[in-house]
């Protein structure tokens, strides 16, 4: 792999063209806005020259329902020996490309899994696929060429290939990307009118729900359009186990202990059915979950104190696993809570005590 075509500098192609700069490879840039391309080449992404002959790789980072489209006007042009698109819905754009007559052998689906709530070239980083799932979906009429020609893409991005049917992959970003940002939208949406006193009560938790709820609406349409039904699929049985949790609550304020105590367990039901839900999670490196105990460390909202508290930590030869900052809103300082194994709880408690930390286990 020597020479790349990105085409479309958004967040995710300007992402996979720091990257492959990065690592040596000469890339090329287009946008249908100049100055976007423009932009993504002056944080460092490549050049916006057009390519001598054709590029060994083409990759189309542009919205599902363009790619089709996209992809003919590039083969029409010999832009590249291979192509590949990094959408994030995959049965639609398959289908319009064989609509189209597109040469299917030099082409191969694909979608790293990896983004965040900002978009365009301004947000994006050379290190945004390190360790991300990057789907790819061949096709019978895929060449060995092509596939590995993404392969090496994503090798270079230093994410993890995994290879699925589209239909499959369609249905899995349904349930753990689309849906989601949904529901995170729904419930920041409950914040929009709602009491200020109310709002300035916002713990962690109501960050973490909500904080793709950042993420652009116009870039949102386009992928929803493309995968609707299945998210309304997962949306409608998300919505029968609401009304469930509804009449379940309700049920806790009857005057009949029998009905209240069916309450209860129906709200205990939906409760363990989310622990067992969100341990199938994968933890660390994609390992199974590991179990993790947090300490909660007060922090002064001064320079250099993260970096202490780090330091310090380390000194206590104690690994994070994990970090969450949470800030006061009524004073200047913030609270860190640091997963760690539990075996390394007391000793590192009893070492930041020393040190003067405020912490709670």
């Amino acid at each position: 792999m020597r020479t790349v075509a990105v085409v479309g500098t958004g967040l995710i192609g300007t992402s996979v063209a720091l990257a492959l700069t990065g690592r040596g490879i000469t890339v090329h840039l287009e946008d249908a806005d100049p100055d976007t391309a423009r932009t993504a080449a002056s944080l460092g992404a490549g050049t916006t020259e057009p390519a001598d002959g054709p590029v060994d790789l083409a990759i189309i980072a542009v919205p599902p329902a363009l790619v089709g489209k996209v992809l003919a006007d590039c083969q029409r042009r010999d832009l590249a020996r291979w192509y590949t698109d990094v959408a994030s819905v995959k049965a639609g754009p398959r289908a319009e490309i064989t609509a189209l007559g597109c040469d299917a052998a030099s082409y191969i689906g694909s979608h790293p899994m990896a983004g965040r709530e900002r978009s365009g070239p301004l947000a994006a980083g050379a290190d945004l696929f390190e360790g991300r799932p990057w789907v790819l979906t061949p096709t019978a009429d895929t060449s060995t060429e092509a596939l590995n020609a993404v392969l090496e893409v994503v090798a270079l991005c230093g994410a993890m290939p995994i290879v699925m049917d589209a239909a499959a992959h369609d249905r899995a970003v349904a349930l753990v990307s689309h849906a989601p940002q949904l529901l995170s939208s729904l419930v920041a949406a409950r914040l929009e009118h709602a009491d200020e006193t109310a709002v300035r009560l916002s713990g962690q938790g109501v960050r973490d729900v909500t904080r793709i709820a950042a993420s652009s609406p116009g870039m949102w349409v386009d992928i929803l359009s493309a995968n609707a039904a299945v998210v309304a699929d997962v949306l409608e049985d998300l919505a029968a186990d609401l009304g469930d949790t509804v009449t379940a609550l309700r049920s806790l304020q009857a005057a009949d202990e029998g009905e209240r105590r069916a309450g209860a367990a129906g709200i205990e039901a939906v409760l363990r059915r989310g622990n067992h839900g969100q341990a199938r999670i994968p933890g660390k490196h994609g390992a199974p979950p590991t179990r993790y105990e947090t300490v909660a460390v007060v922090l002064g909202d001064q320079p250099g104190e993260l970096g202490r508290l780090f330091g310090e930590v380390g000194a206590a030869g104690v690994n994070i696993e994990d970090v969450v900052i949470e800030h006061s809103t009524a004073q200047q300082v913030g609270f860190v809570q640091l997963a760690v194994a539990p075996a390394a709880v007391k000793p590192l408690t009893a070492a930041l005590r020393g040190h003067g930390w405020s912490v709670r286990e």
